[in-house]
């Protein structure tokens, strides 16, 4: 039975370690079927923001919710099943570089399925041929891959379990052009595909006009004051690219407005 409801909610919260707090007060729900951004600055807690989702990270303060239900009321065991819903696509694509694409592309399965080494054969096939790799990539090391054929092969292993939300921390960083439109490209396919969530963190604004229907911006919190909202903006990426915010305006259209002379300062 889907419960009804938001399927990931924060609630109040924030999160420091030491004395740096990277989150205050963050309050947002995302429902099923949503694919949404989280954007900001470098250092504004988006990545952070990914972990507390997946119960990587507790909350210094506040709840996470996942089918309105607080992490903090699961035991680790419970929480280790509630995982196993979220893909994760990582920044760097994090590949186990001793092992083979066919082994990256297979771990998840070996370690959560009782599926036959046939099947497992199988889905990391269809999962190569979907991100547009030939069988002969799996009996290749990382090593010797490229950037954008690494990152297409971490996101063959998220998509190698069919998982409920789908995680991106940056996905195109560091491709040229083209690589990020495929990059692109196959998180629209894998949403058009499958009945999935997504969350994606970037700093690509091409990636947001065309990955998702919803933007969340977060600021940094040594630049607010202390009775300021982190979360600036909240919408569709037609109205972040037109909001009247001169610190979203400004980033979305990568200007530097006052903020060289901010770090001339620092």
């Amino acid at each position: 039975m889907v419960a009804e409801g938001p399927l990931i909610e924060f609630r109040s919260v924030s999160r420091r370690f030491g004395m740096q707090e990277v989150l205050r007060d963050v309050s947002f729900k995302i429902h099923r079927g949503e694919s949404v951004a989280i954007i900001g600055e470098s250092g504004c807690g988006k990545s952070v923001t990914l972990k507390l989702m997946i119960a990587l990270l507790a909350p210094s303060r506040g709840e996470v919710l996942l089918d309105g239900r607080s992490h903090r009321e699961r035991n680790e065991k419970e929480l280790t099943r509630e995982r196993l819903r979220f893909g994760y696509v990582f920044q760097q694509a994090a590949l186990f570089d001793s092992m083979s694409v066919e082994d990256n592309v297979a771990f998840g399965l070996r370690q959560n399925t009782n599926l036959s080494e046939h099947e497992i054969s199988a889905i990391v096939r269809e999962r190569l041929h979907e991100v547009g790799l030939p069988p002969s990539v799996c009996a290749k090391k990382p090593a010797e891959l490229s950037g954008g054929m690494k990152k297409r092969v971490g996101l063959a292993r998220a998509l190698a379990i069919s998982h409920e939300i789908m995680l991106y921390d940056e996905p195109t960083t560091g491709l040229d052009p083209i690589m990020t439109d495929v990059i692109n490209e196959l998180i629209v396919q894998a949403r058009d595909r499958r009945p999935i969530t997504s969350i994606v963190i970037t700093h690509d604004m091409v990636t947001v006009g065309r990955t998702v229907d919803r933007v969340i911006m977060l600021y940094p919190l040594p630049r607010l004051g202390p009775d300021e909202t982190q979360i600036i903006f909240d919408g569709s990426p037609a109205a972040v690219f037109s909001a009247a915010d001169q610190r979203v305006f400004q980033f979305v259209h990568g200007q530097a407005g006052e903020r060289l002379q901010e770090l001339a300062l620092k």
